[in-house]
């Protein structure tokens, strides 16, 4: 059966990788400006904080620990007392990708520090729904992670046949280890992100996924969560922010404009595939999505491409 996080992440495409290593001494600090994408941090030695410019408490990183900060605002990477703070992107540009920068004479704080990007049209859905940060606190997702974040290191500090996309596959699995992590900590939040952290909305968006065509009633649903109809709909509503009808009509429609982009599929055939008997009753519901019919989002979508 379909895993849904496998389903929405598949929609975007994962790129621009500027991993490197930094060799730190004591007393030092980094200003990193707001970025898209994701920034990660991985500890081998050391330690030191991390803070965001939103007055939250500062994070301590310590060994082993593997950070996700989504971009979009400024924030710190430090320890001591700082005197100066530099630009983070000079000091860690001066070496190439995948080799190592020191700072203050190096020898009391290492690790590896970089970001990837996440690309598409469905890349500002699948972003709303991560955390701002996901400090990794599970020794088996520490693991896992330390394992990505150095293997993608050396593609990119020794680039081989096939180095592009594997790097590519290696920034994946670092955002889905990262997820799962923040999953099985507990960590309340809403979205869809969310209800996969929850057993019984999980089974329904599995059920969903797995076969979207489906005519699925909330009863349907509510029986694949193992609760009652009325516990359901409020429960996933309260979580997700959307009815259960309201999430599978936005993932078909998902569906339909990926497929309406990549596939040369005809408008009827992409509607079949999404669960609509007639094209006139998918066209209706796209452009009740999109505020443009099927034929129209495909036209300028392919007049959008460089």
């Amino acid at each position: 059966m379909t895993d849904p996080l496998s389903d929405i992440l598949t929609l975007v495409q994962i790129n621009s990788y500027g991993f490197r290593g930094l060799d730190a001494g004591r007393d030092w600090g980094l200003d990193f400006p707001p970025a898209e994408g994701i920034r990660c941090f991985a500890i081998d030695e050391g330690t030191c904080q991390l803070a965001l410019h939103d007055a939250s408490p500062p994070l301590t990183l310590g060994p082993g620990d593997v950070v996700l900060v989504k971009g979009g605002s400024a924030m710190q990477l430090y320890a001591g007392a700082p005197m100066i703070w530099q630009d983070a992107i000079p000091v860690l540009t001066k070496v190439p990708p995948g080799h190592v920068a020191e700072l203050n004479g190096g020898g009391f704080c290492r690790g590896i520090g970089g970001f990837f990007s996440i690309r598409g049209p469905h890349a500002a859905a699948v972003l709303s729904a991560v955390p701002a940060v996901v400090h990794i606190g599970s020794h088996d997702h520490k693991a896992a992670l330390q394992a990505s974040v150095r293997r993608l290191v050396i593609e990119l500090r020794e680039p081989r046949p096939g180095s592009d996309l594997l790097a590519g596959h290696l920034a994946q699995a670092l955002l889905i280890e990262a997820l799962r992590a923040h999953l099985e900590a507990g960590h309340t939040q809403n979205g869809w992100l969310a209800a996969l952290g929850v057993p019984p909305l999980a089974r329904a968006l599995t059920a969903m996924h797995g076969n979207i065509c489906h005519r699925w009633t909330v009863g349907e649903l509510a029986s694949s969560a193992r609760m009652s109809r009325s516990s359901f709909a409020a429960h996933f509503e309260r979580v997700t922010g959307e009815t259960p009808m309201d999430y599978l009509t936005r993932w078909r429609m998902t569906l339909a404009s990926h497929r309406l982009v990549t596939s040369t599929l005809s408008v009827g055939a992409i509607g079949m595939s999404v669960g609509y008997a007639s094209e006139s009753a998918f066209a209706v519901a796209f452009k009740r999505t999109y505020d443009a019919s099927p034929s129209q989002y495909r036209a300028r979508s392919a007049a959008a491409k460089p």
